[in-house]
């Protein structure tokens, strides 16, 4: 790959994975496309952005455990509910129409923007809910079924993560958004490097620029989210959710 190419690349990895690592998710929005149209075939495009999408959660938990922020046997339980779904969803993915899942997770997806906006209090504060045995139960299964979506189509699913924290659990978004960077960009999106990485293939030469800019932009974008209040992040939040959606869908 030329180097202005391989710069193309950093400069837009960078940014992508700064706006999603303030707002909980949403690289995909724009590093996927990218890859797509210098060339690669979708399955590709997406085994390689899943590489690199590790290295957002990487960048993101050297700044967030800087914080202390996580509770590490609520972590355990995303992590535990969560990879089950992302294994079944690499191999879900070669199996469903690409532009009929595209298309409905669009329009979840937009949802997910208009429900934060329609209620200007929710993830504002910390509330926990939800704790029981049941509670419990059905969260866990809403992650599992996220993870799914995780495994399969990339684009904006760590933003259902976010939301699922604040609206099922009661987390504030600035805590959310720690925990789906740290469990979701880590383990979630490793999980499902690796088995998409066994159905398909990776352009192992485009992915030092995506790395860099991966870690960087996760590591800055993290910062901000740490420094800024929940109303910044919820509003960051609302646009990118509804950019997501509309991207699926167009």
């Amino acid at each position: 790959m030329p180097i202005s190419e391989q710069i193309l690349l950093f400069i837009v990895s960078y940014s992508a994975n700064t706006f999603s690592a303030f707002a909980g998710g949403g690289a995909g929005l724009i590093q996927l496309p990218l890859l797509i149209f210098l060339g690669l075939m979708f399955s590709t495009a997406l085994a390689t952005h899943k590489v690199a999408s590790v290295a957002l959660g990487v960048g993101a938990t050297i700044r967030h455990l800087r914080s202390r922020t996580m509770d590490r046997k609520f972590a355990l339980f995303i992590l535990l509910c969560g990879v089950p779904g992302v294994i079944a969803g690499g191999f879900i993915i070669v199996q469903v129409p690409e532009m009929t899942a595209r298309m409905a997770l669009g329009v979840l997806t937009i949802s997910l923007g208009v429900y934060s906006w329609l209620k200007p209090a929710m993830g504002l504060t910390l509330k926990a809910s939800n704790r029981s045995r049941k509670g419990m139960l059905i969260g866990g299964l809403g992650l599992c079924l996220i993870g799914v979506l995780n495994g399969s189509l990339t684009s904006g699913t760590g933003l259902f993560v976010t939301i699922w924290l604040v609206g099922w659990f009661g987390l504030d978004y600035k805590s959310a958004v720690a925990y789906t960077l740290v469990l979701v960009g880590v383990f979630w999106n490793g999980t499902g490097a690796v088995t998409i990485g066994l159905l398909s293939q990776i352009q192992w030469n485009w992915l030092p620029a995506l790395l860099l800019g991966s870690l960087l932009g996760g590591f800055t974008g993290a910062h901000l989210a740490i420094v800024a209040g929940n109303r910044w992040i919820k509003r960051v939040f609302e646009v990118i959710t509804i950019a997501v959606g509309l991207k699926l869908i167009f």
